[in-house]
């Protein structure tokens, strides 16, 4: 396809493994969203998929060279290439998993970066399903979803502190208590 850049807060594409990654801005995600939608034919949302990339490109991470077959784990990660990865333009992506459900029809994945504490307006009115996917990337993530009508824990307890999948996450969990301890 050649009319991404038609898309509203259109930012850039990126192809990889047969499918298109279409960065938009994330105050016109609601309109990309809905073009994509309506003009595009990519009715079913199947995921929504959040990233935290804190560090990422920072001295001491490197990159690996993947193979058709993939990688092999015996070998040095590099390869004896060290390489950093591309620096990522904010500390969190979330991509949009969605399908034309036609067969010629490429998979798209719409993308939005955000720094922490920044917000990124609900998509529910576009595609439902969004519902839980965005309560999800909330409760694990932190990222907070502007209109979304229930945005509240779906997996923590409500008094939980923090969100476990972020990268700065205290890593320890809960002491364990045995029946005959104090």
């Amino acid at each position: 396809m050649n009319d991404w850049p038609r898309v509203p807060g259109f930012v850039e594409t990126k192809e990889a493994y047969g499918e298109t990654t279409l960065v938009v801005e994330p105050a016109e995600l609601v309109e990309a969203a809905t073009y994509v939608r309506d003009e595009l034919g990519f009715r079913f949302l199947s995921d929504i998929s959040p990233a935290d990339y804190l560090g990422w490109g920072g001295k001491g991470v490197s990159g690996y060279i993947g193979t058709a077959t993939g990688r092999d784990l015996n070998l040095p990660m590099t390869q004896g290439l060290q390489t950093l990865p591309t620096l990522k333009p904010k500390r969190f992506s979330v991509s949009y998993h969605v399908l034309a459900l036609r067969e010629e029809a490429p998979r798209l994945r719409l993308q939005v970066w955000l720094d922490d504490g920044e917000h990124v307006p609900s998509v529910v009115r576009v595609w439902p399903t969004a519902d839980w996917h965005e309560r999800e990337a909330f409760d694990m993530f932190g990222i907070v979803f502007d209109g979304h009508p229930n945005l509240v824990r779906i997996l923590m307890e409500d008094d939980w502190e923090g969100h476990p999948l972020r990268k700065d996450y205290p890593i320890g969990g809960e002491p364990v208590r045995f029946s005959d301890a104090e």
